[in-house]
């Protein structure tokens, strides 16, 4: 048994490790903000659990691996708020790219909120 977990915990890191380094190209060859922060969090995050998940069934100690699902956790739960306010940041400042934006919901709110009501 143990064969066999070492084996899934190796293609597990590599797994995780071949799709954090696409989404590290993925920031320099996407065009515009909001490409950018798409392969910064979703990739980052999907590959980091998948290398803390092959690590914590390589190390096999409960122990041991609740520091790497600590880090996980914190991760999953701080890498979508900066990517929410890098991007309403970017927006703000106007450098967003505005062809690749089919619906801009985040101007019809604002220009609502700055009417005064609510968005439909």
């Amino acid at each position: 048994m143990t064969a066999l977990a070492d084996v899934v915990a190796a293609l597990l890191l590599l797994t995780g490790c071949a799709l954090t380094l696409v989404a590290s190209v993925a920031l320099f060859r996407l065009p515009g903000v909001s490409g950018r922060l798409q392969a910064a969090t979703k990739g980052q995050i999907v590959g980091l659990v998948l290398v803390v998940v092959g690590a914590s069934l390589r190390l096999r100690d409960p122990a041991e691996s609740v520091e790497l699902w600590l880090v996980a956790l914190f991760q999953v739960t701080t890498a979508p708020v900066l990517a929410q306010v890098l991007g309403r940041t970017a927006h703000a400042r106007g450098e967003e790219q505005g062809e690749e934006l089919v619906v801009d919901e985040l101007a019809r709110a604002e220009a609502s909120r700055d009417r005064g009501r609510r968005p439909r």
